[in-house]
């Protein structure tokens, strides 16, 4: 078994440059966007399927085929932070460039940074602004209320609110042995129905099973596609920061499931090792967590704050919207990018088009923070509030992921 790490187009920038850093606001131009249609999340299971066979799948990723494919998905593992972490995660960096057998380069995640984005981008082939989910917590212009898409509350049909099939559900159309590796409870879940289904769910409580049975199931079949992911890296980083023993802990535990699972593969097979997000942590000071329920200027002409710390969509009441995007430009200053939704929509954030029914989905203004900061909400979001590790936004710590590939 000789892992090889997939090689990509290099950049003509790196991911995350910044301006300089002075008082004006930041340029939106500026803010990086993630790499649709050539290297990001959404481009990695068509790129797999094609190989595969399955039709209708274009490859935007340079992925040599294989008969039998398995992607392991790592929550909140961010590209730069696994490149800090050699000593906890040996094998994984062994995969990374400069190491005896990495070659491969970062994928960007989508925009924003953000579970339930990213997994619906990886499950569904599509950019956000096509699939729908534009963030932790967004609008539902239907009934005004703020719909968290990981929790699915308030409910909404989910087949309405994303009606696309999955890339699982049209490789198993075409004859691929197809399945889904994962905890238990996550079976049910309406983000699973409209970003992960398709072909055969097969839960398992313990981490170790995952990787057995993932590799059972590649054995088990001459054309397979297995998922398989893993979620407590990225919790504990949003409980105790990725400075955390904790967190360092996770990534080895996290490090070992990777080789494990490698170890196991069998003849013609490709194991993609990614992740839906990176993590930065928040200084838990005033400086660094502006509290929109306590800053009068922010509060100022918002009739929902949508979003999370990193990345807020910010809702105007009518006819406000150009004060609160000239107000929250003013305070967040060189900190953030902070942008309409109309020149959100122009500058790619969200991929090359925004469908008129995600539209309105995206807040009146946004803003992606730059700096080391958050925007919490201590009354409306008190848990969320006192996280340590946060993301959505766009800056590389956050928008980088791995994508490792070991081959037999």
């Amino acid at each position: 078994m000789t892992p090889h790490p997939p090689s990509h187009p290099p950049r003509t920038a790196p991911l995350g440059d910044l301006p300089p850093d002075d008082d004006a606001p930041l340029d939106p131009r500026t803010a990086p966007v993630p790499r649709y249609g050539s290297g990001s999340l959404a481009d990695l299971l068509p790129s797999i399927a094609a190989g595969l066979g399955v039709p209708g799948m274009t490859a935007g990723l340079p992925l040599t085929p294989a008969d039998r494919a398995c992607v392991f998905l790592v929550d909140g593992m961010g590209w730069e932070a696994l490149r800090a972490h050699p000593d906890e995660a040996p094998f994984l960096t062994s995969l990374l460039p400069g190491s005896a057998n990495g070659s491969g380069e970062p994928i960007t995640s989508g925009f924003p940074s953000t579970t339930a984005t990213s997994l619906a981008s990886v499950g569904t082939g599509r950019v956000p602004g096509e699939h729908g989910l534009p963030g932790y917590t967004a609008l539902d212009p239907a009934t005004g209320q703020l719909m968290n898409q990981l929790r699915w509350q308030p409910w909404t049909d989910p087949y309405v609110w994303q009606p696309y099939p999955t890339v699982f559900q049209q490789a198993a159309a075409a004859g691929v042995s197809t399945c889904q590796v994962t905890a238990p409870h996550f079976e049910h879940t309406p983000l699973t129905k409209i970003a992960l289904s398709g072909g055969t769910f097969l839960g398992r409580l313990s981490a170790e099973d995952r990787m057995d049975l993932a590799a059972e199931r590649l054995a088990g079949s001459d054309r397979a596609l297995v998922y398989t992911y893993y979620a407590e890296l990225d919790g504990n980083g949003h409980r105790y920061g990725m400075d955390s023993d904790a967190w360092r802990g996770q990534l080895a535990y996290v490090d070992r499931l990777a080789q494990r699972l490698a170890e196991q593969l069998p003849p013609r097979s490709a194991l993609y090792i990614t992740a839906d997000h990176g993590m930065v942590d928040i200084p838990e000071d005033t400086e660094a967590r502006l509290d929109f329920d306590e800053d009068w200027e922010l509060r100022a002409g918002v009739a929902q704050l949508g979003g999370e710390g990193r990345m807020r969509h910010v809702y105007a009441v009518p006819g406000a919207a150009g004060d609160v995007h000239t107000v929250w430009r003013e305070v967040l200053a060189e900190r953030a990018w902070v942008v309409t939704r109309e020149e959100a929509v122009e500058l790619g954030w969200f991929g090359p088009g925004v469908e008129p029914r995600v539209r309105g989905r995206i807040g009146d203004v946004l803003a992606a923070m730059r700096d080391d900061i958050a925007v919490v909400a201590t009354r409306r979001e008190p848990k969320e509030s006192e996280l340590i590790g946060m993301h959505g936004s766009v800056t590389a710590a956050e928008q980088l992921v791995p994508l490792l590939e070991v081959r037999t």
